[in-house]
């Protein structure tokens, strides 16, 4: 924020020289009548003008409207007086800087009238001067209709802008955060049943080791082998956590249904034009944890995927030939579920589940 004494503001919509132009020219104007006295009177009226314009700036509430009627008052004496109409520009883009939208139009209105009335009375009063500086006063009366509403949409769009920024910050953060979370869930999935199984196994073995050695080596071999398991898991885990696309994932899918011995069919194109990198990761982890759900607990023999996108949204769906999920289990609570749901909340995603026959999943996540 500048400091009270500065004359010019930050981002004032004009070039610097056009302000200075404008602040000496009163000056002028002033100087060139005859009188000390007059000469005293409008430096004085110059003086307390800019004083109170730049003050205004740091001012709130209602002392803000006190310092434009002074400001107004001295611009009319100044036009009337001195035939000086320029101060009008100080005011229209002061009044551009109100940002409350009563008191932008008040002012703009009362500030519209009291020019054309001090511009009419004064070509009354200085004839010769108005009309030497008639083309002057024609920009000057543009600027004064159009400069407010430029810098009122300017200071509502860099307001817009900085909110938009923010947002854009806090989009981050929270991008971060369900990341964390999410490895996390899948940290406790891939490794927390194993490390319990690996755990019982050793308390096993070491009960086993004297009474029967044979099988406790069984046992230390299946731990080995509940070790590497994990270990790849964690490994495949850490490799996803790069952005997946979907054709990408559409590769594993098969891979993983072949191995099931189940028939998969797929409709639609995986190719999907105009979506965000982040939202196609979203969906790739939605289909292989629906995928996934599939293999291990539908006992299908069939598994089909259809992709199917409009101008709104997005929409996969999964579906299976198996025993579905029964309504008086938790399994919409788990078997990954929660998972799924909790992806496609963040980007405004929702998923929906029919196990009327076989078992249902579509996904939908809406096209930005």
């Amino acid at each position: 924020m500048q400091n009270w004494y500065y004359l010019f503001t930050k981002s004032t919509g004009l070039t610097i020289y056009a302000w200075v132009i404008f602040c000496f020219l009163p000056f002028y104007f002033v100087i060139r009548t005859s009188s000390s006295t007059e000469i005293i009177i409008g430096i004085a009226l110059i003086a307390l003008f800019f004083l109170t314009y730049r003050l205004a700036f740091v001012k709130k509430g209602w002392t803000v409207y006190v310092s434009i009627v002074i400001e107004m008052i001295i611009s009319i004496g100044m036009t009337l007086y001195f035939g000086y109409v320029y101060f009008s520009l100080f005011l229209a883009f002061f009044i551009g800087n109100v940002q409350q939208k009563s008191g932008f139009i008040t002012l703009y209105v009362v500030h519209l009238v009291t020019i054309v009335v001090s511009i009419i009375l004064g070509f009354f009063t200085h004839e010769q001067i108005f009309l030497s500086q008639l083309p002057f006063i024609i920009i000057s009366f543009i600027g004064v209709i159009l400069l407010p509403f430029s810098m009122y949409n300017r200071n509502k769009r860099e307001k817009l802008e900085k909110q938009l920024e923010d947002a854009n910050k806090r989009i981050s953060q929270l991008m971060v955060i369900e990341e964390r979370e999410r490895i996390a869930r899948d940290l406790h999935d891939t490794l927390g049943q194993k490390l319990s199984l690996i755990g019982l196994k050793s308390d096993l073995a070491g009960k086993l080791i004297e009474k029967q050695p044979a099988r406790a080596k069984k046992e230390v071999r299946d731990i080995q082998q509940t070790a590497r398991t994990a270990l790849k898991e964690v490994r495949e885990m850490v490799s996803t956590m790069k952005s997946t696309k979907l054709k990408d994932e559409i590769i594993r899918v098969r891979q993983m249904i072949e191995a099931a011995e189940m028939t998969l069919k797929i409709e639609g194109k995986p190719n999907i034009d105009s979506i965000p990198l982040f939202v196609e990761h979203v969906l790739s982890m939605c289909l292989k944890e629906a995928v996934t759900n599939v293999v291990k607990h539908s006992k299908a023999t069939f598994c089909e995927v259809q992709f199917m996108q409009s101008p709104s949204e997005i929409i996969i769906n999964v579906m299976d030939n198996g025993i579905g999920i029964p309504e008086t289990t938790d399994s919409f609570i788990g078997n990954g579920i929660s998972g799924i749901k909790e992806r496609l909340e963040f980007v405004n995603g929702s998923l929906e589940i029919d196990s009327s026959n076989g078992t249902a999943v579509t996904i939908k996540v809406p096209r930005v």
